[in-house]
């Protein structure tokens, strides 16, 4: 077969081609690469991460089905034969060999001489705070990408735009049920974001820290572990107040900690704090949201006062391989908001009247990045809030 029978991309097109696209574009320069032994791992190993690419929905329903019949979890009681996984999740033998194979080949679990056991890469699954409550629910994206053409030119109504109702403000929260949900989810994943940003910014010098949509309170409540003196206030919905006190109440930070019932998008924001944290809030909302919020914490700082925005940031003019896919598409499902570098993050700043604004990029971009900025002391412009 020719080049040009290979795929659907015509001679004259692939001329105008990179000299290394044309090259990739070419079955005969592949199949040269697969004989040339210095070239032989190169072709093997892009072939392979391009495969990884072709199967990764196959790889991520595999792990939802070993976290669902709690293979992982049994394993972490001890090493096991098959049988003792099997059974209990109600799987056949050869069944459940399968999907056990398939765990071994994501590096979750090993066996040997017939019993099977966790690796460190599984057991690391098990004890990072929110792997697991993101594993259960992804079922929710996954419905909403079972058509994605039509996902993609925005043919199809989300189930993810219903499952985020605190969105849309006060109102669009007011079930217990719902809020019970989505706080134990974001709950769930706060831990590492409360880490990676405590290991990024400086709260040295902060008398009081108020966090802006904050949830129940999984990161001011580390913050608040991490710097003992510390006053702090939570700004969030009317119904995640619940959840909120019982926290600070079983962490003794009950006296240190401000709940202020409200919705950025329907009230203004609490004075008080010389520094407010928005925690994997802006990404959840569209850019004329983001604007308003802006301003509307720039008018409750005092001169000097600081804001922190933490999130998942994409990688701007550098594609993110985990920002730019996952988020980028989960916010997308969401129809309300999107997912920014910080590169877009600090101009919006700038734009609300911060200076001295600096991206700090996390530890680990899939679970957050970190932008601050400053109220310029005795800045007399004049902020629409």
């Amino acid at each position: 077969m020719s080049d040009a029978a290979a795929g659907a991309v015509t001679p004259g097109r692939r001329a105008r081609q990179p000299w290394a696209v044309r090259l990739g574009l070419s079955p005969r320069f592949h199949a040269f690469c697969a004989r040339v032994p210095g070239l032989k791992h190169m072709a093997r190993a892009e072939g392979a991460a391009l495969f990884d690419i072709v199967q990764g929905f196959v790889q991520s329903q595999a792990l939802l089905a070993l976290v669902e019949l709690r293979v992982l979890h049994r394993l972490a009681e001890g090493p096991a034969a098959l049988a003792a996984l099997a059974g209990p999740a109600g799987v056949p033998m050869e069944r459940m060999a399968i999907l056990c194979k398939a765990g071994a080949g994501l590096g979750l679990m090993a066996e040997r001489r017939g019993i099977w056991r966790l690796t460190v890469r599984g057991a690391a699954f098990l004890a990072v705070p929110g792997l697991e409550a993101m594993v259960r629910h992804h079922p929710v994206l996954y419905r909403d990408l079972a058509d994605p053409v039509a996902f993609f030119r925005g043919e199809t109504q989300p189930e993810l735009a219903g499952f985020w109702p605190y969105v849309f403000g006060a109102g669009g929260a007011a079930d217990p049920e719902l809020a019970a949900r989505y706080s134990a989810l974001m709950a769930d994943s706060q831990g590492l974001v409360a880490a990676d940003t405590l290991a990024a910014v400086d709260f040295r010098g902060i008398r009081h820290l108020m966090d802006v949509g904050g949830g129940t309170g999984a990161f001011l409540a580390a913050v608040g572990a991490a710097h003992p003196g510390l006053q702090m206030t939570l700004f969030d919905l009317p119904a995640v107040v619940p959840g909120a006190e019982a926290r600070f109440t079983a962490a003794g930070m009950g006296g240190r900690v401000r709940i202020v019932p409200g919705s950025f998008r329907d009230d203004p924001l609490p004075a008080g704090a010389d520094a407010i944290s928005l925690v994997r809030v802006l990404y959840d909302h569209a850019d004329s949201t983001v604007a308003g919020l802006l301003r509307a914490v720039w008018a409750a700082l005092p001169d000097g006062g600081r804001i922190l925005i933490s999130e998942p940031m994409a990688g701007g003019a550098r594609p993110d391989p985990a920002t730019d896919v996952y988020f980028s598409i989960y916010t997308l499902a969401m129809q309300t908001g999107r997912t920014r570098s910080g590169a877009e993050i600090q101009r919006m700043l700038e734009e609300a009247g911060f200076a001295d604004c600096q991206i700090r990029p996390g530890f680990r971009s899939f679970v957050t990045s970190v932008v601050t900025g400053v109220k310029p002391v005795n800045d007399t412009a004049q902020k629409s809030v």
